[in-house]
């Protein structure tokens, strides 16, 4: 029998730090008519509470360094301002969308980020097999589109500033046992460029070899490389299809699939 559609799509900090950008995207996910979940990521308004509060802030290949300040702030403000955020304009749109984080319902239990190199703070790290699928697979069931943050948590008391590229991917490897996934990364370029200058240089179709060869060559930006880590390991556990793509393309994506960069193996 053929496995019903799901598309997993995430959002970046660019779209969210721009409302009006944000609420024609979610008008357009709202038409949707398959099965969906979204993923968004934080944008620049943590980093300015932070500011605001003179609590330091520090990246490490684009990723948060997470101290206990830092994530008091960002649960407050992903899984609390941005979340309900989106849900309501989800609302507007007769979309019946439920805010989550990794701790509701346990949707998403996380193990805290071993310290190597560099210790992360408060980060957790998720993979497959740390998804709630069965309780994720009612609330589909119920017609409810689930919105999730990125926050997770240890089932111990715990939360997790967590990258939401890494749950997208997850997310969708997980219910790829009993769906047709399609996992969508919606940022502001138009997919993975060979001339990170010309936004018309789209790769449409990626390989791991092609990927290894950007980024021996130095044309990956620190942004894109935690979302192609994820898209190939996405496609290496079951994925059916997986794209990075323009947001403001969604529309165009769903009637023809054929925007953006197709990930293969």
């Amino acid at each position: 029998m053929e496995k019903e559609k799901l598309y997993v799509i995430k959002i970046g900090g660019s779209l969210i730090d721009n409302e009006e950008n944000l609420s024609k995207f979610l008008a357009v996910f709202a038409e949707i008519k398959s099965k969906k979940i979204l993923v968004h990521g934080g944008g620049k308004l943590a980093t300015e509470m932070a500011k605001n509060l003179n609590i330091p802030q520090e990246l490490n290949n684009g990723r948060r360094i997470t101290s206990k300040e830092t994530l008091d702030i960002v649960t407050m403000v992903y899984a609390g301002k941005i979340n309900k955020n989106i849900v309501v304009k989800l609302q507007n749109f007769h979309c019946n969308a439920m805010g989550f984080s990794g701790a509701d319902g346990n949707l998403i239990k996380a193990e805290k980020r071993e310290i190597s190199d560099i210790d992360y703070g408060f980060v957790g790290d998720v993979e497959a097999k740390s998804i709630n699928f069965q309780l994720l697979e009612s609330l589909l069931d119920l017609n409810l589109v689930p919105v999730f943050s990125a926050i997770t948590h240890d089932q111990k008391g715990q939360l997790f500033n967590t990258n939401a590229d890494s749950i997208a991917s997850v997310l969708a490897q997980a219910l790829s046992q009993n769906y047709n996934v399609e996992l969508l990364y919606c940022f502001d370029r138009n997919g993975v460029l060979e001339n990170p200058e010309d936004s018309a240089s789209v790769i449409k179709t990626l390989n791991i070899e092609k990927y290894e060869e950007l980024k021996a060559s130095q044309k990956l930006t620190e942004g894109i490389l935690p979302k192609l880590k994820n898209a190939f390991l996405a496609k290496e556990n079951q994925v059916a299809k997986v794209f990075l793509m323009n947001e403001s393309n969604l529309q165009n994506h769903i009637n023809q699939e054929n925007d953006g960069t197709e990930i293969k193996i």
